[in-house]
């Protein structure tokens, strides 16, 4: 080859402008250059892959202490759920310990209580052995006969002081003559004695009123008013006489009764049951409703509905039943208010009311 013959170098492109000429006798020097410089080429790609896997290395450092960061992150919120719980559980604990020092007083007061009502139960267990004692004797059962007695005169005392206050006496004669209640000489304790015949509800007056019950069951136009209001009196005062009579007897009137004089009412515990219909267009299916509340019925006419003051008459006339059953006699019937009555204020005043002892 000749000195002055000189070498191209090409790049891989084939750009004109890369083209670059050297010289034969810097090839070697540009050749020692090149040589040196992939040397460095090959050293710096190796620091690289040293790099990189240093670099992956620390990637996956990171990564982990995230994992662990999340971690203890989650760790610390169920720390404090757990703390929130603990303190919720203190405060119920607080309040059921609360709860429970109220009870032991509660309690305690309760038992208290238990012991007095003990002291008490026995303190009147033993004043009944004693009394069944002194009963079972025959000197406690003739002091309790001798108390009976002594209660039957006061009771039949209090009935004739009624019996002069409101009188039963019977109408006779063309007259019209009255006659004072007599106390019979029968010591039957029967509804009506041998040998008396049923009074008629019209000859019968207390304080010279009739009760006139064709009123209650049928009222025109045309029907006395002072007939009507002396009924409606006459009603009143039996009713009082009922009810002081029940009073002394001490027995609870199944009807009780409202005082108000001629305006009087009594009263129907019993519940009244009334039909309401389920549907509007059968009447078939009807269920019925009961109202608990008390019901009053008028004991006379004025202003009021015969059907409603007939069965008023009627529940007291059941109220004068209850006490002739107590005292073991005999109602004259339903449509009997005077009679009854008189025939009550006969039994009580009776000797044999008294005889009559438990």
């Amino acid at each position: 080859m000749e000195p002055n013959q000189n070498i191209t170098l090409l790049t891989t492109t084939t750009d004109p402008e890369d083209v670059r000429v050297i010289e034969w006798e810097d090839f070697e020097s540009e050749l020692a250059r090149l040589s040196s410089l992939s040397y460095a080429l090959n050293e710096a790609k190796e620091k690289k892959s040293l790099l990189h896997q240093k670099l992956h290395e620390l990637i996956q450092i990171n990564a982990e202490s995230l994992g662990r960061v999340n971690e203890l992150e989650e760790m610390r919120q169920k720390l404090e759920s757990k703390k929130l719980m603990v303190e919720n559980m203190s405060v119920r604990s607080r309040l059921a310990k609360e709860e429970a020092c109220k009870q032991e007083e509660q309690l305690g007061g309760a038992v208290q209580s238990l012991l007095v009502a003990g002291g008490a139960l026995s303190v009147a267990s033993r004043n009944l052995q004693e009394s069944s004692r002194a009963l079972s004797e025959e000197k406690g059962y003739v002091s309790l006969r001798n108390s009976q007695k002594t209660l039957k005169v006061r009771q039949q005392h209090m009935t004739s002081q009624i019996s002069m206050l409101y009188p039963v006496k019977i109408t006779v004669g063309p007259g019209q003559e009255q006659v004072e209640l007599e106390p019979y000489p029968s010591n039957s304790l029967s509804g009506n004695p041998a040998g008396l015949k049923p009074v008629n509800q019209g000859s019968l007056t207390i304080q010279g009123l009739h009760l006139t019950m064709l009123s209650f069951r049928k009222m025109s136009f045309f029907t006395d008013k002072k007939e009507i209001q002396r009924s409606a009196t006459a009603l009143g005062y039996v009713a009082h006489a009922v009810s002081l009579i029940a009073s002394y007897l001490q027995v609870p009137l199944r009807y009780p009764l409202r005082l108000g004089g001629s305006h009087s009412y009594i009263i129907d515990n019993a519940p009244s049951i009334e039909p309401t219909s389920t549907s509007s267009e059968s009447t078939s299916n009807a269920s019925t409703s009961t109202n608990t509340k008390h019901v009053e019925f008028p004991l006379f006419l004025e202003g009021q509905e015969t059907t409603r003051a007939a069965y008023a008459v009627f529940l007291l006339n059941k109220d004068l039943e209850q006490l002739l059953n107590f005292i073991g006699a005999k109602s004259l019937g339903p449509r009997h208010i005077l009679a009854n009555l008189r025939e009550l204020l006969r039994t009580i005043q009776s000797k044999a009311f008294i005889d009559n002892l438990i």
